[in-house]
């Protein structure tokens, strides 16, 4: 059984890092290809491996754990890591507005519109509201890297995530299970609502606080980069499930405790080398689990009768897509803040896995459960494809796209250049291996020189026009050099020219200089 297990996850992984290596290729959001894949792969007619890895991963209690005890922590830990404080207390206004106050916003707004439009019990519309008040960003901030978008702008987005996060599983959490007992208290319910969710929210941050601090002061006294990487990992999974174990938020914690080694403990305890060897690891972790839960995300939304439900998953769109609206255009309305930077934060409010997995994790018996996880997953495959898919043209529409002056010039002059280079090789190829008379090579070889020479002064004029392009090339050129010279290193040792010490030596220099030219 163990062993099948492992075989399966193994294939799932194939599959989902093979379609996210052909999206980034494209330069396409990898997220909104994996949903679409699984979801495919969840309808066709299949036969052997796909079969069975359709039934093994379509299981609600192998989705769910997979989420929230597996992924949720490495997800969250590494957003949290390289999340920079300063950057987090520079926007601290709209990030922790937009956090809680947005939350609790879109958390009324659509779970009162689904009591009222829908006509749901009000305990079963406010736990669809909380299912819908997280957002969930990766496929945003990927087109927001590739569109140059500026860096505010993706740090409260970020920012509000990982909060939000937290915020929405402790209102999903009292909806679900605590809010008939409250409305029975009548006024008092109120108050013991608020004070569950600031003592649930406040003790997962104090776990969170606490267990960073601590492992921050234990990176103090090891220089040894993969134990350090190790510890990494106890902290992130320690801190959500110590804190689910206390009853108080588990994802708030994995966020405080990664901000805390992020960059308190950085600062105190980590090497350079351990840093980037910190920073490489939680990218290749998040990096495959991303990968492998969008494309769980669209087995199991293959799943859903969808329908049986159909009228009820339009509405919900549709007033989850006013929730978002009313959240943030509420919050921010007093912000210092240009209007275009709103709408990307509405429209770029999508709704992922984390919606999924809460709503799966609904005991069986519970009243509308079926058309909860419809109209989730109705919201998620809406969210992921429609808007994920729009969020890049509207980013360009509103002019938010960094455009950097001459660039298009310069691509068209370096690939001439590069061109000119090449022709240029293969003429002196083809006269060393006398294909060309000295006529004929003198007077080509002559033209190609005067392009190229001419094709260096339209560079030159271009550079001192735009000095930007130049800031961008040196850090491209010094970048390419370091990885040059880490390599250079790692053949020498694998040669047995230098002995080990030395080696990792030099291999740390290099690795110092790496993480320099990062910061800059």
């Amino acid at each position: 059984m163990i062993e099948h297990s492992i075989e399966m996850i193994l294939i799932l992984m194939a599959i989902s890092i093979g379609v996210t290596a052909i999206a980034k290729k494209l330069n396409k959001p990898y997220p909104i290809a994996l949903v679409l894949i699984g979801a495919v792969i969840g309808v066709i007619p299949a036969w052997g491996v796909l079969d069975q890895l359709r039934d093994y991963f379509a299981s609600d209690e192998v989705f769910r754990t997979a989420i929230i005890a597996v992924f949720l922590p490495a997800l969250l830990g590494e957003a949290s890591l390289k999340l920079s404080f300063e950057h987090v207390r520079e926007n601290r206004g709209p990030i922790i507005i937009l956090a809680f106050g947005g939350t609790l916003i879109a958390y009324l707004v659509t779970g009162g519109l689904a009591h009222w439009a829908l006509n749901l019990p009000l305990q079963t519309a406010l736990v669809f509201g909380a299912l819908m008040a997280a957002t969930d960003p990766v496929s945003v901030i990927s087109v927001f890297k590739s569109l140059g978008v500026n860096r505010r702008l993706a740090v409260i987005m970020e920012g509000e995530s990982l909060i939000n996060d937290g915020v929405a599983v402790v209102l999903f959490k009292i909806s679900a299970y605590s809010l008939a007992s409250m409305v029975a208290m009548g006024p008092w319910g109120i108050a013991a609502g608020l004070t569950e969710f600031f003592k649930v929210a406040a003790g997962g941050m104090v776990v969170g606080l606490a267990m960073g601090f601590i492992l921050s002061q234990l990176f103090k006294y090891y220089d040894d980069y993969p134990l350090e990487i190790a510890f990494s990992v106890v902290l992130f999974y320690g801190a959500y499930f110590v804190s689910e174990y206390l009853h108080v938020s588990g994802v708030i914690a994995v966020v405080a405790a990664g901000l805390v080694l992020g960059n308190y403990g950085k600062d105190v305890g980590m090497t350079p080398t351990t840093r980037l060897s910190i920073s490489v690891f939680w990218d290749i972790i998040t990096l495959v689990a991303n990968s492998l839960v969008f494309i769980l995300v669209g087995l199991e939304i293959s799943r859903i009768n969808m329908a049986d439900h159909a009228s009820f998953i339009a509405t919900g769109i549709l007033l989850v897509v006013l929730g978002r609206a009313a959240a943030v255009y509420l919050t921010t309305s007093r912000l210092k803040m240009p209007c275009t930077w709103k709408h990307i934060l509405n429209w770029g409010g999508l709704k992922g896995s984390l919606s999924l997995a809460l709503a799966l994790s609904l005991p069986l018996g519970t009243s509308g459960r079926e058309m909860l996880i419809a109209m989730t997953f109705g919201v998620v495959f809406f969210s992921l494809v429609v808007q994920g898919t729009t969020i890049s043209p509207f980013i360009r529409l509103l002019g938010l796209q960094k455009t950097v002056r001459g660039l298009s010039e310069y691509e068209h002059l370096s690939f001439e250049l590069q061109q000119a280079l090449a022709a240029d090789k293969e003429l002196v190829r083809m006269r060393a291996g006398g294909r060309v008379s000295p006529v004929v090579f003198d007077r080509l070889r002559k033209e190609n020189s005067d392009r190229i020479a001419r094709v260096n002064e339209e560079l030159a004029a271009l550079y001192q026009k735009n000095p930007e392009l130049l800031q961008e090339q040196e850090y491209t050129v010094r970048k390419k050099l370091l990885y040059a010279e880490h390599q250079a290193v790692e053949k020498l040792l694998g040669e047995g020219v230098l002995n080990e010490e030395t080696g990792e030596d030099r291999k740390k220099l290099v690795l110092e200089r790496m993480e320099t030219l990062k910061g800059k």
